[in-house]
């Protein structure tokens, strides 16, 4: 006997509202988004499930930087979903080799560890420094150290929020791994009274960007690399929100003309389409991998690969990085023309800013929710501090927009 055939329910479309509290009891109420369900996007803009259009202003946290569905990695991604999507890495695949040399050319090193997520990188880049640091300095086993920044944000694992000083991070996540030591960020005294033979590395973000996009003092990025180098220890920098044309450059250690050792890239590169980081490093370094002793199911699978090199392909154009020089130039401007009137201080570099608004006009998170009300949506951040990162295919004309809803809403 044959069974009946069942279709499926057709359930009515629900509302931003419906949406909204129908997340309430199934998922973790891990994030406090702003009261926005977004259900279309190209290039800058969103809207809502009921047509309602904004301009974004933050590019999730600089994972659009190439806009909503750039076309070129758009394309990239339904070709290579009609040939392979996955193989693992137990197999070789078409789109691998390709995708690792053009990140290394692109980035002046050697060699690429794929993975998929921005924590994962760090994550990887720690296990890296910590083997390199005794099969290649010398350090004894489990001696290994590595030094940090205070304010730093890497990601939400046990070990990187082990050593965050942010109480909201850390607070019931512990025990927490040891090996790690914090120095003020931006203070190369007391960097260099933190290393040690046990030095491993130095991990920072050429700018802090959780912290409110807080940039280092010129020569600081310099003063760095020359420590590490005197110290024999690796400088690791996490360019996964500053990397990858945001900040006018392809990386922001660029600015003072730095090459770290080890790079740790994520967001941007998988173009807003799939999870893809990577660490990027010389080959003395990620040559002490050997099989088996890292691995990732879904790291540097096809399709992560050929998104991945369509992106590299548009950073070689240099055109996103002129764009983010050209439009963080009216940026800055615009902010400037707002300081003392709402605005109480910022720091920008390309298209990417913190801006500081009088706590009397309102929270980081009240200031977001008038923007979202003219159309336009950031992120709060710490206190009254908004964060702006646009995608970097805005128009002069959008930039203009946003910053005169910003303008309206500090009134």
């Amino acid at each position: 006997m044959t069974a009946p055939t069942r279709t499926a329910p057709v359930l009515a479309p629900r509302s931003s509202a419906e949406l909204i509290q129908a997340e309430g009891p199934v998922l973790a109420h891990n994030y406090h988004p702003l009261p926005v369900v977004v259900a279309r996007a190209e290039g800058v803009w969103v809207e809502d499930v009921e047509g309602n259009r904004y301009l974004d202003m933050l590019a999730g946290y600089s994972a659009l930087n190439f806009g909503h569905r750039h076309p070129a990695l758009i394309e990239a991604a339904h070709r290579q979903l009609d040939q392979l999507t996955l193989t693992s890495r137990a197999f070789h695949n078409d789109r691998l080799a390709g995708f690792a040399e053009g990140l290394a050319e692109l980035t002046g090193l050697d060699m690429v560890l794929p993975m998929n997520t921005g924590a994962e990188a760090v994550e990887s880049g720690i296990k890296v420094a910590r083997k390199w640091a005794y099969d290649i300095k010398g350090v004894p086993a489990d001696r290994a150290t590595i030094v940090v920044a205070g304010g730093n944000f890497h990601g939400r694992t046990t070990t990187i929020v082990g050593f965050s000083d942010d109480d909201e991070a850390r607070a019931g996540f512990g025990p927490f791994a040891p090996g790690f030591r914090t120095v003020p960020y931006n203070d190369l005294a007391a960097l260099e009274a933190a290393l040690d033979e046990t030095t491993a590395a130095v991990l920072i973000e050429p700018i802090q960007g959780e912290a409110g996009v807080l940039i280092p003092d010129d020569g600081y990025l310099t003063g760095v690399r020359e420590l590490t180098r005197r110290n024999g220890c690796l400088f690791i920098a996490d360019e996964i929100q500053s990397g990858l044309g945001r900040t006018g450059k392809t990386l922001a250690v660029e600015h003072e003309s730095v090459l770290p050792d080890v790079l740790l890239l994520g967001k941007a590169l998988g173009g807003g389409i799939v999870p893809v980081s990577a660490v990027v490093a010389r080959r003395e370094v990620l040559g002490v991998l050997g099989p088996g002793q890292h691995g990732s199911t879904f790291g540097g699978n096809p399709l992560a690969a050929a998104v991945g090199s369509a992106v590299i392909e548009l950073l070689a154009t240099g055109e996103f990085q002129r764009r983010a020089t050209e439009l963080g130039a009216q940026l800055r401007t615009g902010l400037a023309t707002l300081t003392g009137k709402g605005v109480t201080g910022f720091r920008a570099r390309g298209l990417w800013a913190g801006v500081d608004i009088d706590p009397a006009l309102g929270t980081g998170r009240e200031i977001s929710e008038r923007l979202m009300k003219e159309g336009i949506l950031v992120k709060d951040t710490h206190g009254s501090t908004i964060r702006l990162a646009p995608p970097l295919t805005i128009t002069t004309e959008e930039l203009d927009g946003a910053l005169n809803s910003l303008a309206r809403v500090l009134i």
